[in-house]
């Protein structure tokens, strides 16, 4: 299974650095692989967590954003699935990682925290990704949709708050992340223009 999961890391390392995916001088090494390792540390948390699934969602919860940012949900459980089969994953494994990613990407539908554990790691893990190093200030920055073009500084910011408060609302679902990143989501806000009523 390892060997599996290698290869498939792998294809996703190299089409993430195609120069057609707007984020791809930094995707992998400031949001896959963060992602990774608070799944990994989150996963010890939850030993009842299957290993390979949760690996196996982290490298293919933002597949299809690589592969076509117009179309990044559908070309997840398409292409995803096409993927993890011709790389000789068992059938069963690839609907279950399927099945997982699409309760994951229904995030404002249903509360995930009733969810499976491992879509509840993932998702927790995708979401406290996005507070550390550079990534929120790299993604609005490379943004090009029609939605970031002429924003006012004011306007990117309150962008960048609506993106923290969904991730916490909605993603970061597992107490332990939640305990762990208060402090960098309220920075974050913070820095989105909610400033403290006293600095000392």
């Amino acid at each position: 299974m390892q060997d599996k999961i290698s290869v498939f890391k792998q294809h996703v390392r190299e089409v993430a650095s195609n120069p057609d995916f707007v984020h791809h001088k930094w995707f992998v090494k400031w949001h896959l692989e963060i992602v990774e390792k608070i799944a990994a540390e989150l996963r010890e948390l939850h030993p009842e967590a299957d290993r390979d699934l949760v690996e196996v969602m982290v490298w293919l919860h933002d597949y299809g954003k690589i592969l076509d940012f117009d179309d990044k949900y559908g070309k997840t459980l398409t292409a995803g699935r096409q993927k993890l089969t011709e790389l000789g994953f068992a059938p069963e494994f690839v609907d279950q990682a399927i099945d997982y990613i699409e309760t994951l990407d229904k995030k404002l539908e249903i509360d995930l925290r009733e969810a499976p554990i491992e879509v509840q790691i993932v998702a927790s893990a995708d979401g406290c990704s996005h507070m550390v190093g550079p990534f929120l200030e790299i993604f609005w920055h490379e943004a090009t949709d029609k939605t970031f073009t002429n924003k006012t500084f004011e306007e990117l910011m309150e962008l960048g708050r609506k993106k923290i408060d969904k991730d916490w609302n909605h993603k970061i679902v597992l107490p332990e992340a939640r305990e762990a990143f208060e402090a960098r989501y309220k920075f974050h806000r913070e820095q989105s223009g909610e400033l403290p009523i006293k600095f000392l």
